[in-house]
């Protein structure tokens, strides 16, 4: 077992081929137990001292996900009797405090600096996976600069060339196409003939963007010749070169988690997609997990395309792999893979219970999927994929409206600096919590005062292109303006199924908008399906012209409680328990008893201007300090 303590009488050791399932997850295994108690004392590879590369001051689009990726490496590192140096310049982040790594370094994170703290500290293997797109691109300028071949620094988990492989466009459709997986088709040109040209291989609808072109300049939308003609010459004139794509504007965006091992062993954790059709940045996107509106060929089809691009990418540890898929056939094509872990990570790690960046971590060191124990459940391996009876949804947090005359139109390029999840049973349900979590004064899926235009065609203009609000035009168009499914499908191309959820959410709002009812004369069943549907007490209450107070005396008096269900990552086929834990009506029974009397700790919410990863730490530490005094803790 590579020089490790002797290995524990009683395994049966589990991992390679002898690895067996069914035996494994019956009830206390001594197989899991024993491999993990391995893993968990010591590395495979030979690397006593791991140098683990942050991602710098918080940005849009590389905030607190890579502090939660970074501390959990660390943490595994830690477990495994590792020394770690830490490379962070960012003083709020909970992995810079002083219990975590072993040393910490306040320096740019650029590959200069790394150079000299890798000559000083002379680490046997450096790990690039935790610190975002920062730590890939130093890690792959270390590379190019021979800086790891002179020190002899081995890089752990995902290997240099695959993520130049995954990050350069023309080598990553290059290597899917030897697998035969569709890539999204793009020409390079210099005249409207060649433009013309290529439009008729890609066919229509195109888009045509520019090259060397700020902010989008002249691109735009063709979808036939004589729009592509006029189109190229007006964008030839303002620069040199277009690329001409295949346009898939209206697809489906989806993506997958996916976690490998050097063993070749592979799972998908979750998959999720994209309320927004393609067009918009995940990060700007509504995201719903596990995905809702994929049929079962659909998901199993992007599920085996996944594991084959990993595979053949040579991917060790954690990857995402994101696909535009057309809503009208089983066409699907790549859009990007991230061969690190991302934001959509975090997400997929909070909202299927599986430690994403622990494990990623593990295999950096060597160990596989079938040795590991998921450290969440501690009674499975964490060779499983989760299996979800709750519905995660993603709302992004924007702070748009502190900054004059920007444009409140989102693209591919991320704007949004937080984001938030709400669990429930229904897909209503965590839309309408996660709403009011990313601003108080949301009520949930109702109009707001900024958001109701008088003419109609702005409205529409509003719907067709998305903004940060989009949403809540949304709410207005379906609750004032009557506008129906079918049209709105056409307008925003957003899935019929989550506009006929919306609409579920707007019937109920009706009824108890109606004159004629009040909360005397407010049945049982009414309530408690306004209640399932995900509204609050005091929405209900402004929609009554009530108080809040009233509304809770009378559902109190029905007996209408929420229950606290625990995330169960098998879908409570198999008790597989974690310590997360969501709030719902649409349940019968509590997962916990309520007789740990601990100490509460209260977060800061959603990341916004002003109010970031700092709370992150203050809230960990303060847990930290009251775990340490024995008392139980509830954040």
């Amino acid at each position: 077992l590579g020089g490790l303590a002797k290995p524990v009488a009683s395994a049966q050791y589990v991992g390679r081929r002898n690895f067996s399932g069914a035996r494994v997850h019956a009830a206390p295994n001594d197989a899991v137990a024993a491999a993990s108690e391995l893993a968990r004392t010591g590395a495979k590879l030979d690397v006593k001292k791991v140098l683990v590369v942050g991602s710098g001051g918080l940005s849009i689009g590389q905030a607190g996900e890579f502090d939660y990726s970074g501390s959990q490496a660390i943490k595994a590192l830690k477990e495994a009797n590792i020394e770690t140096v830490l490379v962070n310049p960012n003083i709020a982040t909970v992995q810079t405090s002083h219990e975590l790594a072993d040393h910490v370094y306040f320096a740019p994170v650029t590959p200069q600096y790394l150079a000299q703290i890798i000559e000083k500290e002379r680490p046997d293997g450096i790990m690039l996976a935790f610190g975002g797109q920062t730590a890939l691109n130093c890690g792959v300028q270390l590379d190019k600069m021979g800086v790891m071949e002179k020190f002899n620094v081995r890089v752990l988990g995902t290997s240099v060339r695959t993520l130049e492989l995954s990050e350069d466009r023309d080598l990553f459709a290059k290597a899917l196409k030897d697998i035969d997986i569709p890539v999204a088709q793009s020409t390079a040109v210099n005249t409207v003939q060649d433009a013309l040209d290529a439009a008729k291989e890609i066919k229509y609808p195109v888009i045509v963007r520019s090259a060397y072109a700020l902010g989008g300049l002249g691109s735009g939308f063709a979808a036939n010749e004589t729009e592509l003609q006029a189109l190229a010459s007006q964008s030839l004139s303002l620069c040199p070169q277009i690329l001409v794509e295949r346009s898939m504007k209206g697809w489906k965006e989806v993506e997958y988690e996916v976690v490998r091992d050097a063993q070749d062993n592979c799972v998908t954790v979750c998959n999720m997609e994209n309320i927004d059709p393609l067009g918009i940045h995940t990060g700007d996107s509504i995201v719903v997990a596990p995905s809702q509106t994929l049929s079962d060929e659909e998901y199993h089809m992007l599920r085996t395309a996944a594991i084959k691009i990993v595979r053949h990418m040579g991917v060790v540890g954690e990857c995402n792999v994101q696909y535009a898929l057309n809503p009208h056939s089983l066409e699907y094509c790549v859009i990007e893979m991230n061969a690190r872990l991302s934001r959509s990570s975090a997400l997929a790690s909070k909202a299927t219970g599986y430690p994403l960046a622990f494990v990623a971590a593990k295999i950096g060191l060597g160990w596989t999927l079938p040795e590991l124990q998921n450290s969440v459940t501690t009674t499975t391996t964490a060779c499983f994929e989760p299996s979800l009876d709750y519905v995660v949804t993603k709302i992004p947090r924007w702070d748009l409206s502190k900054f004059n005359h920007v444009s409140r139109d989102i693209g591919s390029c991320m704007k949004s600096v937080g984001e938030v999840m709400a669990i429930g049973r229904t897909f209503e349900e965590s839309l309408q919590k996660a709403i009011r979590s990313v601003d108080p004064s949301f009520a949930g899926f109702a109009p707001i005062a900024e958001c109701m235009p008088k003419e109609e065609s702005e409205l529409d203009e509003m719907l067709s292109s998305p903004t940060d609000r989009r949403l809540f035009y949304l709410a207005y168009a379906m609750l004032e303006r009557d506008y129906t499914v079918e049209r709105l499908h056409e307008l925003t191309r957003i899935d019929r199924w989550f506009l006929y959820k919306l609409e579920n959410i707007c019937k109920v709002h009706k009824a108890l908008k109606d004159p004629h009812q009040t909360l005397q004369n407010l049945g049982r069943a009414q309530l408690e399906t306004a209640k399932r549907m995900g509204f609050a007490d005091a929405q209900i209450a402004k929609l009554m012209g009530s108080n809040e107070d009233a509304v809770r005396a009378v559902r109190k008096q029905f007996g209408l409680r929420p229950f606290a269900k625990r995330i169960d990552t098998l879908a409570g086929e198999f008790p597989a328990p974690t310590n997360y834990l969501y709030t719902t009506y649409n349940a019968a029974t509590d997962d916990v008893a309520f007789n740990e009397h601990g100490t509460m700790v209260l977060g800061s919410g959603v990341y916004r201007i002003g109010s970031s990863v700092e709370f992150d730490w203050c809230g960990v530490s303060a847990i930290r300090a009251l775990r340490q005094l024995g008392h139980k803790t509830i954040m």
